[in-house]
């Protein structure tokens, strides 16, 4: 396995709109359009960056991952967007693909203290991969996920 992150350009954007979850985790994950569009549109306002990245082994596109961000925080760095395609879960591409994108936030934004995500309850498989790569839930909630945290030391 050789996980790395590409970001989504107009050479490989098609490719990550085909990317699924399975039908059960449909309601767990927003579409890569709907992350893709946040990247536009903007709806945590004009003060937050997206960069969206498509997740490879090797060549082969498995899945997608955004980062939205606040360069003038310490806590502002999210993880969102998080799929794995329905062909590849199971396989160990979540974790190396999140253990990626960590390592991606805390090499460019020295100022970051913590990386943020939102998960939902029912979605047993992501809250135990956050749980044992370190994330912590807050007890807040954004909509009708629960926020959890990565401290960065």
């Amino acid at each position: 396995m050789n996980v790395h992150l590409k970001g989504v350009t107009r050479e490989n954007w098609e490719e990550a709109l085909s990317l699924k979850v399975k039908e059960q985790h449909i309601t767990f994950v927003p579409s890569v359009a709907v992350s893709l569009a946040k990247v536009y549109i903007k709806p945590d306002g004009d003060n937050i960056v997206y960069v969206p990245f498509a997740i490879y082994d090797k060549e082969l596109m498995v899945g997608f991952i955004m980062h939205a961000y606040d360069a003038k925080t310490t806590n502002m760095y999210w993880i969102n967007g998080f799929m794995i395609d329905a062909s590849y879960q199971g396989k160990g591409y979540g974790r190396a693909a999140l253990s990626e994108m960590v390592h991606w936030i805390t090499n460019k934004f020295t100022n970051c203290k913590e990386i943020r995500l939102t998960v939902f309850k029912d979605n047993v498989n992501a809250c135990e991969l956050y749980k044992s790569f370190g994330f912590l839930p807050t007890g807040d909630v954004y909509g009708e996920e629960d926020v959890w945290v990565l401290p960065i030391k």
